[in-house]
């Protein structure tokens, strides 16, 4: 009982403390990527409370409901895009051993649970009664619907190549040959993750300079920055599970294993915040085409080659 109420304050804490890492880290890299000088004066050295600047922020601002709004559905719908991610951390291993519990059908909790987020977006548009909110709604259920397919093939791959859908057992099964092999279902695994979060430039549901900003519109105060957060959580998780199924997770050479998975998993949340920087948003046709013109068959591809290696070594 005291290893498991244990285990669930060290992944409670991770929840709130790395994406605040990582959108801290986010502020800093665009403001050097993008000569920002604002951000580097909060605080002192380097701007180091910009992030707790914009924390207080929030909390001074006022909570509005919309008079037309759906006032149930409007409250709930920030807790309905955060929850989620908290469920699917305590199922990601970040090492051997370190997790907070072993499902003999972890992945498939997983994809099934991270779909439930992007409904807080739906819910938030849908109750807002704003024409924009109700766009971006509307968007984000047209991208969700075009990209869980290409993700729930490429993890699809990972699994049959270990022959299991529990996350510690995949990682048992892991071999270093398998980068290569897995690396077409490793790149459009992150990009469809990629764009079930709403990051550039798969950001069309928010599109600030289209539809203000989107599901979120109406929002104001704690539960704007819920959503905020909810976004950064995704981030950690898109790159904690990116880790864990293509890249080895807590297998490394002469580090702690715990310590090869961090390293991992802020690499590649780095590469989520220089996409945001350096890529136009698509448009909402570009986006599909992608989704079913490119994705999908490369993951249909990755799903054959992994079917050709399983049968030529068993």
């Amino acid at each position: 009982m005291l290893d498991a109420i244990l285990r669930f304050a060290v992944i409670l804490v991770a929840f709130l403390l790395l994406p605040l890492i990582v959108g801290q880290t986010e502020h800093k890299v665009m403001a050097h990527m993008q000569s920002r000088l604002g951000p580097m004066y909060a605080g002192g050295f380097h701007g180091w409370a910009q992030l707790l600047a914009d924390g207080v922020k929030f909390a001074q601002k006022e909570d509005v409901v919309p008079a037309a709004a759906d006032r149930r559905v409007f409250m709930i719908a920030p807790a309905v895009a955060l929850v989620p991610y908290l469920l699917v951390m305590i199922v990601i291993p970040v090492d051997q051993g370190g997790h907070g519990v072993d499902l003999d059908l972890g992945l498939f909790f997983v994809l099934a649970v991270m779909g439930i987020g992007v409904l807080g977006s739906i819910m938030a548009g849908w109750a807002s009664a704003n024409k924009y909110s109700v766009l971006g709604g509307m968007r984000s259920a047209a991208q969700l619907m075009s990209y869980e397919l290409p993700l729930v093939l490429a993890a699809a791959s990972v699994a049959m190549a270990a022959g299991t859908l529990s996350l510690p057992g995949i990682l048992a099964e892991w071999q270093w040959w398998w980068l290569p092999w897995q690396a077409i279902g490793g790149v459009v695994f992150f990009l469809a993750g990629l764009a079930e979060l709403r990051r550039p430039p798969f950001d069309m549901p928010i599109a600030e300079s289209e539809i203000i900003m989107g599901p979120m519109t109406e929002y104001t105060g704690m539960r704007f920055a819920i959503f905020m957060l909810s976004e950064y959580v995704g981030i950690v998780v898109l790159s904690a599970l990116t880790t864990v199924l293509f890249l080895g997770g807590w297998h490394g050479p002469f580090l702690p294993g715990w310590l090869w998975t961090l390293v991992k998993v802020f690499l590649l949340a780095f590469v989520v915040i220089w996409a945001r920087v350096t890529f136009p948003r698509l448009r909402e046709d570009q986006l599909q085409r992608f989704a079913w013109v490119c994705l999908v068959p490369l993951a249909l591809t990755q799903l054959a080659i992994t079917g050709v290696v399983k049968l030529a070594i068993s």
